[in-house]
């Protein structure tokens, strides 16, 4: 029995919920996966804060149609799609599927939309390869506590080097002193 007409917009309005609140919408080809493996590929995408919908290709075009951020996304519903949306961590959700897909071998990557553009294959493993957000927070901060350590040590040496160059100037005039008396 197939889906009402309430149904399908229903079903199209919680994807276009799901697409506002994506950065990156990733589309594979899932045929031969059965449910286990689909729920085990959930289950790694889930800490990234990706979504995997498994819809019918008309319901996900009639979501993206007329939305210039997802309209690229047409020419990637073919087959049998399953549709990762990332929400968080972009590099990570690619890097979980890779792993995924390592040890099932039965999906294929078909490509993404990002910012109303088309990625091939080669473009999101580029972005696997970027470091996650998390990685970047703590390089960032790594590189402010060096900067702050480095001022303050510098800070602190003005200090001890005028106390330094005081007492050369103090020890010279003893010494100059105790020459004139000798």
């Amino acid at each position: 029995m197939g889906r009402t007409y309430a149904e399908k917009n229903a079903a199209i309005a919680e994807l276009k919920e799901n697409l506002s609140q994506s950065q990156i919408a990733i589309v594979i080809d899932y045929k031969g996966l059965s449910v286990a493996e689909i729920t085990d590929l959930r289950r790694r995408l889930r800490p990234t804060g990706t979504t995997c919908k498994v819809t019918k290709n008309t319901l996900m075009g009639l979501a993206v149609d007329g939305d210039d951020n997802w309209q690229p996304m047409q020419e990637l519903l073919k087959g049998s799609s399953a549709f990762l949306l990332v929400k968080e961590d972009i590099s990570g959700a690619i890097k979980a599927y890779q792993d995924f897909q390592k040890a099932s071998k039965k999906t294929e990557l078909r490509g993404g939309v990002m910012d109303g553009r088309l990625l091939s294959e080669a473009d999101l493993k580029a972005i696997s390869d970027l470091p996650s957000k998390e990685q970047l927070i703590a390089q960032i901060a790594g590189a402010i506590n060096g900067l702050a350590t480095k001022l303050a040590v510098g800070i602190n040496e003005v200090p001890s080097s005028l106390a330094r160059a005081l007492q050369a100037v103090s020890d010279k005039e003893n010494k100059e002193d105790n020459q004139e008396a000798a």
